[in-house]
C-alpha cells in the first residue's frame, strides 16, 4: 500500500504543469498573507499614532500653570488645528489673564484613551483625564476628571486636534 502512495506521488511530481500550478498557488497565498500583514500592521501603527497625539493633546489641555502659561498654552497650539485652534488661540490672551490672576495651576493625568472611529486622515477619541487643581480659592487643590472627546485630522505626517468636546 506504501509503494502506491509513493508512485502516486512521483506521477503528481513528474507533470511540470502540476509543480507550475502548485507553485503559482504557493507564491499568490504567500503574497496574500504578506499583504494582510502588512495592512494589519499599518493600521495598528495608525491607531497607535492616533491615541498618542490624542494622550498628548488631552495632557497638554489639562496641565497649565499661571507661571509659564505662554508656554503651555503654545503646546497646545503645536498640538491643534482648524475650529479648535483658532477659538483657543482666541481665548489665549483673556485665558492668560485669568490663569495669573487666580494663580490656577492644572496637573493633568491621562487615564484612558480609546479610538472610536478612524479612517486614513481623520479620528475620533474619546479620553478620560483626571488633573489636580489648585488656584487661590482652592490653595490645597481639588481633583477633576474630565470626558473629552477629540477630533483629529492628519496633516503634512502629524495626527492634530480639531475639535475638543466635554462629553458625560
Amino acid at each position: 500500500m506504501a509503494a502506491r502512495r509513493t508512485d502516486g506521488v512521483k506521477r503528481l511530481l513528474h507533470h511540470p504543469l502540476t509543480l507550475i500550478v502548485a507553485t503559482v498557488l504557493t507564491t499568490v497565498s504567500a503574497l496574500w498573507l504578506g499583504f494582510r500583514v502588512y495592512e494589519h500592521r499599518e493600521a495598528e501603527q495608525r491607531r497607535q499614532d492616533i491615541l498618542a497625539a490624542a494622550r498628548q493633546s488631552a495632557l497638554n489641555f489639562t496641565s497649565l500653570d499661571y507661571r509659564h502659561y505662554d508656554r503651555d498654552s503654545a503646546q497646545v497650539l503645536k498640538g491643534a488645528t482648524g475650529d479648535f485652534k483658532e477659538q483657543f488661540a482666541g481665548q489665549t490672551e483673556e485665558l492668560t489673564k485669568l490663569v495669573a490672576q487666580n494663580r490656577s495651576v492644572s496637573e493633568g493625568q491621562v487615564l484612558e484613551a480609546g479610538v472610536v472611529r478612524s479612517d486614513e486622515d481623520s479620528a475620533r477619541v474619546l479620553v478620560v483625564a483626571d488633573s489636580k487643581v489648585t488656584n487661590v480659592a482652592v490653595p490645597k487643590g481639588e481633583g477633576r476628571t474630565y470626558r473629552l472627546q477629540l477630533d483629529l485630522v492628519l496633516e503634512d505626517g502629524r495626527w492634530l486636534t480639531s475639535a475638543v468636546e466635554f462629553v458625560g
